[in-house]
């Protein structure tokens, strides 16, 4: 058993900390929110530190699941942060979904320290994270993710190593690339379904058993039909995601015409009120006729 420090104990960062303690690794955490470091405590087990540095001392694997880069960036390069008391030969993982030049980063950060790194996003949603069944993206080097699967095996369903440093990252955005053109075509379906007076029920039995299935047809046919969005991955946190593959496409030169689109489309949901509800939101976006 390892131990560990876990930093952000966020709808994603608290469950994943909890498989690890039920796994029984002897974990340190920290959360910018003291008070939900204690509530976490309190279910678990565990000590509580004041800082990222404070959590990291002594432990063989620091990980973190936190907002975005300044926040990651913080949590790690700061004046408390997590890569200051990080001993040479520990492993840094991280389950943030940010930009690939802030994994590159942490990685070039890690080797003049003798810290293994190893960017790690998620898929899964909060629910993903409850039930320990999440798809991660590995970036780095194999002695690396090799350390890394032996613990997050306690959350995950599926781990696959992508590649070099800021792959998993990379490959984050494919998979947010892929879920938007999903959810704006799923939308467009809908609504053509309702304007032809169709039966959505018998329409979904009909179409879900061949090839335009989903995984976001599976599970948001049903809730987008009844204008329930009051759950999931938050358009917020999805706008972001998108905006991190746009501007990598800006420097490998890949054209994204309807993430682009999509994106805007996501604005205009926000500009509706719809900030934290669910990514299916997006049908609000094409009226009902």
């Amino acid at each position: 058993m390892a131990n560990i420090a876990f930093i952000g104990l966020g709808v994603m960062g608290g469950p994943m900390a909890g498989h690890l303690a039920q796994a029984g690794h002897r974990l340190t955490v920290y959360n910018r929110s003291i008070g939900k470091a204690k509530v976490w405590a309190e279910a678990y087990g565990g000590e509580v530190a004041i800082s990222p540095a404070k959590a990291a001392e002594g432990a063989d694997i620091v990980i973190s699941c936190v907002g975005n880069d300044d926040d990651l960036s913080q949590i790690t390069l700061g004046r408390e942060g997590a890569f200051r008391s990080m001993r040479e030969g520990s492993l840094f993982i991280d389950h943030t979904t940010v930009s690939a030049r802030i994994a590159r980063q942490l990685f070039v950060e890690g080797e003049s320290r003798g810290v293994h790194t190893v960017d790690a996003p998620v898929s899964g949603g909060q629910a993903g994270a409850e039930n320990g069944r999440l798809s991660i993206m590995c970036g780095g080097s194999d002695a690396a993710v090799a350390a890394a699967r032996i613990v997050m095996q306690a959350y995950a369903a599926r781990i696959v190593h992508v590649g070099g440093a800021g792959a998993g990252q990379t490959t984050k955005m494919v998979n947010q690339i892929c879920i938007g053109g999903v959810l704006q075509g799923l939308s467009e379906a809908l609504r053509f379904a309702q304007a032809a007076d169709l039966d959505l029920d018998r329409v979904f039995e009909a179409i879900s058993g061949g090839a335009a299935q989903s995984w976001q047809m599976e599970n948001r046919w049903k809730t987008m039909a009844q204008d329930s969005f009051d759950f999931g991955f938050a358009i917020d946190w999805m706008r972001k995601d998108l905006g991190l593959a746009l501007e990598e496409a800006r420097a490998n030169g890949a054209t994204l015409p309807v993430t682009a689109m999509v994106d805007q489309f996501y604005a205009d949901v926000q500009a509706m009120g719809g900030n934290r509800q669910d990514t299916s939101s997006l049908v609000r976006r094409i009226t009902r006729v």
